[in-house]
């Protein structure tokens, strides 16, 4: 009997199992074919994904910074006292203001000041840059489509909100800055268009969800502006004070550059474009543009290769290895870091280079100035600093072909080498000799045992090359002349006396 009876129920189970099976796919059929149709008409994600609050994040396929032999910590040490050498050359930007902190993913602003200085490097994330509220020339165009152009076409002139920030914001918009933060940590100085204060005077804070940009760039961007582009000096104060900005904020590779500025083409871009990841200008953008990781670099008028022109301040270059064990505040060997970031920029940072400088007889030199078009506004026609240069040149180039040692004289033509036949002919050399004049500030790539020799005339006796000769610790030579003719005699001897010290 209960033989029979469990029999009838394992019967009974046989025939309930497969049908809630079929019941439990069908109830998970329906619920998947409900997920499909919901999500089939779910819109796109924005083209404004989750902010990053890390820049690092974002810049994988930027250029490494490479390994220089001078380099020493820019931050996470102690800051330099100011109005000391280090304060001047490094990091002297110590005073951290936080303009609009950061709340949890939102944009964020900020300002790094340098009392010595007196300027900022600015920063912020989630930032926006509108060309169309920018008025200047497009810029980049080749040089002989716009010559006649003035100046005054190619700086930027703001209108109100060309610049924006994503953050907390009473009502839709709301300044940036006020005048008294740009007049304590932005001041003009005696600069009569600060085109990074215009910008900032400029600025405006939006809410979230107001940033409306055509683009994103994700990785960090440097905003530049320049003035006298196609001169070498202030070009590489303006590369000076990129790479301080650079390195200030930080970053963990070489940063984009934009031009916030109209000019044309000069052959000093390449350089630009060597030592960042990339180079664009600002009126090339389609539309509007968002920043991640935007950095405001301040003027080439601003770093210490220029104020020190004009304001007195002791500092001796020195090496980086003496520097590292025993810090001294009034020696700096950022300029010589700065050169060797120059030179690796061109895959020039080898030791055979330096090897072979006397390998082969030593070479002198010959910086010399010659015609050459240099930006809309130019003749072509270089002003003479030495009215006997060639005689100077053919006699010193005579002279060496009988002189007990092996000594090649070069002829420096720079206008007409690329910038990196420039640079090598630089390291290569034992002794540069030049008439006052920009090519000289390639002086800041020479290596440690180069000898300088200036020939200056009465009417540019200016200190520039004197400085940065003091600034890397080259041994430097002065012939002051009573106007712009140089004795023969008077060259030869002293450059046998440096030939001489050289062990010739």
């Amino acid at each position: 009997m209960m033989a029979g009876r469990a029999h009838g129920h394992r019967n009974r189970l046989r025939r309930v199992i497969p049908r809630v099976l079929l019941l439990v796919l069908a109830v998970y059929a329906v619920s998947f074919a409900i997920y499909l149709l919901l999500h089939s008409h779910t819109p796109p994600s924005p083209p404004d994904p989750t902010p990053r609050t890390d820049a690092r994040a974002a810049a994988s396929s930027q250029k490494p910074w490479p390994r220089l032999p001078s380099f020493l910590p820019w931050v996470g040490v102690r800051s330099p006292p100011p109005h000391t050498c280090e304060a001047y050359f490094g990091n002297g930007f110590s005073r951290r203001l936080e303009v609009l902190p950061s709340r949890g993913g939102g944009g964020w602003f900020r300002c790094h000041h340098s009392e010595t200085l007196g300027s900022s490097i600015c920063e912020g994330a989630r930032v926006r840059l509108d060309p169309s509220l920018i008025a200047m020339s497009r810029g980049g165009e080749p040089l002989e489509k716009v010559m006649g152009r003035t100046e005054e076409e190619e700086l930027p002139k703001y209108e109100p909100g060309a610049l924006q920030v994503e953050g907390p914001a009473a009502g839709r918009t709301a300044p940036l800055v006020d005048a008294e933060f740009l007049n304590a940590y932005v001041p003009t100085g005696g600069i009569g268009m600060h085109t990074m204060r215009a910008l900032l005077e400029s600025a405006r804070v939006v809410p979230h969800g107001e940033l409306h940009c055509s683009q994103w760039v994700e990785e960090p961007t440097l905003l530049v502006t320049r003035f006298e582009y196609a001169n070498l000096f202030h070009t590489i104060t303006d590369w000076y004070s990129a790479y301080v900005s650079s390195r200030v904020t930080d970053l963990p590779k070489r940063p984009n550059v934009v031009f916030v500025d109209g000019h044309c083409k000069a052959q000093l871009e390449q350089t630009w474009e060597a030592l960042f990841s990339s180079v664009t200008y600002a009126k090339n953008f389609s539309g509007s543009v968002c920043f991640r990781h935007a950095i405001l670099s301040p003027l080439g008028y601003e770093t210490a290769m220029f104020k020190g022109l004009s304001e007195s301040f002791s500092c001796e270059g020195a090496s980086a290895q003496s520097l590292q064990g025993k810090p001294d505040y009034e020696k700096t060997s950022r300029l010589s870091e700065f050169g060797e970031m120059i030179v690796a920029s061109f895959d020039l940072l080898q030791d055979d280079i330096v090897s072979s400088k006397k390998r082969n007889g030593l070479n002198v030199l010959f910086v010399r100035r010659e015609d050459y078009l240099a930006h809309p506004r130019h003749s072509g026609k270089v002003e003479s600093r030495l009215s006997n240069e060639a005689e100077v040149y053919d006699a010193i180039d005579k002279w060496a072909k009988g002189f007990k040692c092996k000594v090649n004289v070069i002829n420096g033509l720079f206008a007409h080498m690329t910038m990196k036949e420039q640079l090598r002919a630089i390291l290569e050399a034992s002794v540069v000799i030049g008439a006052h004049g920009a090519g000289l500030t390639h002086l800041v790539s020479a290596t440690p045992d180069t000898k300088v020799l200036e020939i200056i005339s009465s009417m540019y006796r200016r200190p520039h090359f004197a400085l940065i000769s003091q600034w890397k610790a080259l041994d430097y030579h002065p012939i002051n002349l009573k106007g712009s003719y140089a004795r023969i005699r008077d060259v030869i001897n002293e450059l046998s006396n440096i030939l001489t010290g050289l062990g010739c």
